[in-house]
């Protein structure tokens, strides 16, 4: 959609038709929705003042990049966004060429603009890279290393800073907003550097001294301190739903040539009253009713989210050495409940993978029996520190991990598939899953009383309930729910003994069913045992074949020389799964019971 040829007024329309289209698709699909409402009115100023096609936007996390598709040829589309099949809830290259790169991580936008800026210098091109990121993303130490370089190579870059929660510095009024834009503008930056040079040359070192001083003392008034002292201009803080103010700040912006931050206030659900400033309630939705914002309510069971929470709560009323963490996800994770009993003992750290697991390991060290909880997807942004603090330390860290396997709707960079993978060749790691509520209740009982880090995974939604009784965990051992008559083994792992149980039914043959409890320390003895009657093996577990359950198992045969088994598995193959309904999914991936029952000899 061109835009750059119409009118303020015109602008202010289209904001509001852009609005309508939002509220309209999600109430009825669900997807994200505060964050991309409070964004609207700056995403047309980018694309007023930038070209989307030329100059990279570049969205972080890019749940607020819903304007930026409806700007972008996908209006109809846009009635398809996050269903199987559709549009991605994310930017995503294969799209549009309008969408720069794939987001679903924070924190990452700076750091791909600075990688942008730099070959656009060398192949002397003329074009801005434009970044859209919130302010809960300006907590990750990615972005301050981004930012660390940019303001040393002084290349080219707008960076809008979407402040739509917090402040970064209390601005003063009218005369703060003056200020700040005045310290970004051409007359003051030609003024000052005509002065710096005359100075330099002319005047006394002292003088110089001074009049460094007296420029410091005037930024001193405006909120941009912290960006000014690492090289980077700072306007703001500007009015993120004044359209006009946004397209003259990010015309400015674009003339200096150089790195700026533009700092604009705006509200989260911003034309949505229900929504307004309700940051988490209304962040990623379901359908709704838009007259009174009630959602529309299914029943469904206890979700595994709900029951991990629960039974650390208990947790940690029978044990005070119980701590945790969680990383920008409080109300997700179920750990809103524990900050609110245990303030002083539970934290969100905000969007920090790292410093969550690092810190934990600090207070393993000193006596607490830390429980990190955390989705599947995001624990991959710790990896190193779960590697060097946790287990080169082999220290009492429990990782639970929430939304292991497929996750829906957010897609490719939010599934749960690869945390067995990486995990699972970390010495003095063990791995853990629960088939139902009990178990889950069982394995935090479990992993407290370990004398190392563990790792616990479930998945997103409800176990379904089972028939069978679950005895204690005891590390290392699985446990063999069913015999049969037949010569096959049916091992399963986690939500993968769900699947296994519903397959067994289908199939005409009496099937033995295995729930490996354990990845690590994988149960030799059993696997040895029951290659003495079963020979055709069969596995089941939601996460990536590569270095998955089924490698484990056969890095057991192949120690033992065990070669009359075959193995067959239904983990998930070598690419990444698109978005969309979770059934549907599956379905795409030939993992529903009634489609893995035909493959089965």
């Amino acid at each position: 959609m061109e835009i750059k040829d119409k009118s303020l007024e015109e602008l202010e329309t289209l904001s509001q038709d852009i609005r309508d289209r939002i509220i309209d698709v999600v109430s009825r699909k669900g997807g994200h929705f505060s964050s991309t409402l409070g964004a609207v009115e700056l995403t047309l100023g980018m694309h007023y003042v930038f070209d989307a096609c030329s100059d990279p936007f570049i969205f972080d996390v890019s749940h607020q990049c819903y304007p930026h598709k409806l700007l972008t040829g996908r209006w109809e589309e846009f009635e398809t966004v996050r269903q199987f099949g559709g549009l991605s809830g994310f930017t995503k290259p294969n799209e549009s060429p309008a969408d720069y790169f794939v987001a679903g991580h924070s924190s990452t936008s700076i750091s791909l603009a600075v990688g942008a800026a730099k070959a656009i210098a060398l192949k002397k091109e003329n074009r801005v890279p434009v970044v859209m990121i919130g302010d809960g993303s300006m907590t990750a130490g990615m972005v301050y290393e981004a930012l660390n370089e940019l303001g040393d190579i002084k290349l080219p870059v707008v960076i809008i800073l979407n402040d739509n929660e917090m402040s970064i510095a209390k601005p003063i009024g009218a005369i703060s907003k003056y200020l700040s834009k005045l310290l970004a503008g051409k007359y003051y930056q030609g003024f000052k550097g005509k002065v710096d040079k005359f100075i330099k040359k002319n005047m006394p070192e002292g003088t110089t001294y001074i009049a460094k001083r007296m420029e410091e003392a005037l930024k001193l008034i405006t909120p941009g301190i912290l960006f000014e002292e690492m090289g980077i201009d700072y306007i703001g803080p500007i009015d993120g739903h004044d359209i006009e103010e946004v397209i003259d700040t990010l015309q400015l912006a674009k003339d200096l040539g150089k790195p700026v931050i533009v700092h604009a206030r705006t509200v989260k659900g911003k034309g949505y009253k229900i929504a307004e400033g309700q940051h988490e309630q209304w962040h990623g939705v379901g359908p709704f009713n838009v007259d009174d914002g009630v959602f529309v309510k299914k029943v469904v069971p206890k979700s595994a989210t709900a029951v991990y929470a629960d039974a650390l709560s208990e947790l940690a009323r029978k044990y005070e050495n119980v701590v945790g963490v969680t990383a920008a996800m409080p109300s997700g994770t179920g750990i809103n409940k524990l900050m609110e009993e245990f303030p002083n003992r539970f934290w969100d750290v905000a969007i920090a993978e790292q410093h969550a697991v690092t810190s934990m390991a600090a207070m393993a060290k000193e006596g607490f029996k830390p429980f990190i909880t955390i989705y599947s997807t995001f624990l991959q942004r710790g990896f190193d520190q779960i590697i060097h603090d946790v287990c080169i330390m082999n220290l009492p860290v429990v990782f639970a991990m929430d939304r292991a396997g497929i996750v829906g709707n957010d897609g490719e960079t939010h599934q749960g598939a690869f945390d067995i993978s990486f995990l699972r060749f970390i010495p003095n790691m063990i791995l853990v899953a629960p088939r139902d509520d009990k178990t889950l209740e069982q394995s935090l009982e479990f992993a407290y009383t370990l004398n190392g880090p563990c790792a616990i995974r479930y998945p997103r939604g409800a176990f379904k309930e089972l028939e069978y009784e679950s005895t204690p965990f005891i590390l290392g051992k699985a446990e063999l729910l069913k015999h049969g008559n037949s010569k096959k083994l049916f091992i399963a792992y986690g939500a993968g003994v769900n699947r296994a149980i519903d397959t067994e039914a289908l199939h005409k043959d009496d099937i033995a069913i295995l729930d490996l409890r354990f990845v690590k320390p994988i149960d030799k003895e059993t696997l040895v045992e029951l290659s003495k009657k079963y020979d055709d093996w069969y596995v089941f577990s939601d996460s990536q074949k590569q270095a998955g359950v089924a490698s484990a198992i056969l890095e057991v045969l192949n120690d033992e020389k065990i070669k009359n088994v075959q193995i067959t598995t239904f983990e998930y193959e070598d690419s990444f799964i698109d978005h969309g309904d979770t059934k549907q999914v599956e379905e795409s991936l030939g993992l529903l019971p009634e489609q893995l029952v035909l493959k089965i000899k």
